[in-house]
């Protein structure tokens, strides 16, 4: 493991700090948000963020807006030529909007998954306006003809029509923070919803920066408001006043919980993406393919991913060797500055997850595990951590029960698949998995037994607009993306009438 050169990040005074209140921006009169470098460990930017009473004036707003109801009454294709403009006018400041959540983030600039954090989910973001005007905004409910003469012998009709909740308040993560707040606001703006955005206090540049491109695109006042904040008191709010209709959150799954609470006294509609422990099986026939499992995870924004493959599933017979392939892709891995393109692996996001990262390393020990490669905090400026790779005695340790949120792979050994699958859903969560085999027909039968939101065969991993992803048990439930990821932001109204 090499160490790149270290860049100095710049504040860059153009970046907005601003809150989008009404329309207009807005100071923030609350408490300041200090924003971190994570590849220095130093504060570059400070600005005051918005007070719980800017928050209860969001909210109002938007009620009152989504009351009035012109926006929801706009046309589909009026309302999705808006929110293309808005999505066009972001990718001409995507070089701006990258440079933002290097800074913010420390995602590395030459990494695989630097196109997803700002680019791809625009691009997404015209596919899923694309797809939002295919689908109807009423149909028929399919009644059998004897039931379509009602008891008066008229002819009953019963149409299904969708309709947006209202007020809708999207709470982002702080690892792919462009990235989570486009797949929140776009879709909600063109369903007929007015949208809060609260970003994470960890990364507010990039959500603050989406405000100019709104207003030169023509979403009206009210419709759609940014606040960041520096706790969480906003972020309640949000979660509990009667107001707002809809929450969508993406975050670890003890916060998840509590805005499920929060919501409950109100009955909010709910999409919650939490926390993940997905595990990757390799089968007899694709061992091989296995010597990347660990890079995989590591070199994705160093395993700051919920839906990352951080359980690897190898025979017992084949462990030793295989775990030797893993450690020797890491070998040679450039960790450094994120503005340096020969780093391969950037910080995680602050120290506490640096020391969360450990915490978990000598847990897992204690219980048995082996550290094959890394296991320690990397000795230069910054929250970083070493590439780490545990020989994992079985899927009780720690390491491999609980989401770390680090560049931590546990390696576990399998007797048989049956064994390997039993493994693979002892977990409380349920994301994402993988399943790797030379014969497809074999992984997919595998795949249909994971318990998961989604499992990925032979690949990676998928971000289609057309295709949603969300979570089984404690990873959270509705869907993001696809017809699914439109609808949820939806309610069904059933019409009965007759003529």
């Amino acid at each position: 493991m090499n160490a790149a050169t270290s860049k100095k990040i710049e504040p860059d005074q153009s970046w907005p700090t601003a809150m989008l209140i009404d329309g207009v921006p807005t100071p923030g009169d609350g408490e300041a948000i200090a924003v971190e470098n994570p590849a220095t460990a130093s504060v570059f930017l400070s600005f005051a963020g918005a007070s719980p009473a800017q928050f209860d004036r969001a909210i109002a707003v938007a009620r009152e807006t989504a009351d009035r109801g012109e926006w929801a009454a706009m046309s589909a294709s009026r309302r999705a030529a808006i929110v293309q403009r808005y999505i066009d006018l972001l990718l001409e400041q995507a070089d701006d909007l990258e440079r933002i959540v290097i800074a913010e983030a420390g995602c590395p600039i030459s990494s695989a998954v630097m196109p997803v954090q700002v680019r791809l989910p625009l691009i997404q973001a015209r596919q899923q306006l694309d797809l939002y005007l295919t689908l109807p905004e009423s149909e028929s409910n399919p009644l059998p003809l004897d039931d379509r003469i009602n008891f008066a012998g008229n002819v009953f009709q019963s149409m299904r029509r969708y309709v947006p909740h209202g007020v809708v308040a999207a709470i982002s993560a702080y690892n792919f923070p462009f990235f989570l707040n486009a797949w929140k606001v776009m879709p909600a703006l063109a369903t007929g919803n007015c949208v809060i955005l609260r970003p994470s206090p960890l990364t507010p540049l990039s959500a603050l920066a989406m405000a100019d491109a709104a207003q030169r695109a023509g979403i009206p006042a009210g419709v759609f408001q940014i606040l960041a904040e520096a706790g969480a008191e906003g972020a309640l709010r949000l979660t509990t006043d009667p107001a707002v209709d809809m929450v969508s959150f993406t975050g670890s799954t003890d916060v998840g919980r509590k805005v499920m609470a929060q919501a409950a006294p109100t009955m909010k509609r709910l999409q919650l993406e939490l926390g993940g422990k997905s595990a990757q099986i390799f089968l007899p026939d694709r061992l091989e393919a296995s010597a990347s499992a660990a890079a995989s995870v590591c070199l994705s924004h160093a395993g700051q991913g919920c839906v990352l493959g951080t359980r690897v599933f190898v025979p017992e017979t084949d462990k030793e060797r295989l775990m030797a392939m893993m450690a020797a892709s890491l070998e040679s891995v450039v960790i450094g500055d994120p503005l340096d393109p020969g780093t391969q692996m950037g910080p995680v996001i602050t120290r506490g997850q640096v020391e969360r990262c450990e915490r978990y390393v000598a847990l897992a020990m204690q219980a048995g595990a082996r550290i094959v490669t890394g296991g320690k905090r990397v000795g230069r400026p910054g929250h970083y951590f070493e590439p780490t790779i545990l020989d994992v005695p079985d899927n009780s340790n720690p390491a491999a029960q609980d989401e770390i949120f680090g560049p931590i792979v546990s390696v576990i050994g399998y007797r048989d698949v049956d064994h390997a699958v039993e493994m693979a859903n002892d977990t409380i969560f349920g994301l994402s998995g993988y399943v790797w085999s030379a014969d497809t027909r074999a992984a997919l039968n595998v795949a249909k037994r994971i318990r998961s939101g989604t499992v990925n065969v032979n690949m990676g991993g998928a971000l289609s607009a057309y295709g949603s992803s969300g979570g089984l048990g404690l990873s959270g439930l509705g869907r993001e993306r696809g017809v699914e990821g439109l609808r949820v932001y939806q309610d069904l109204q059933v019409l009965n009438f007759t003529h």
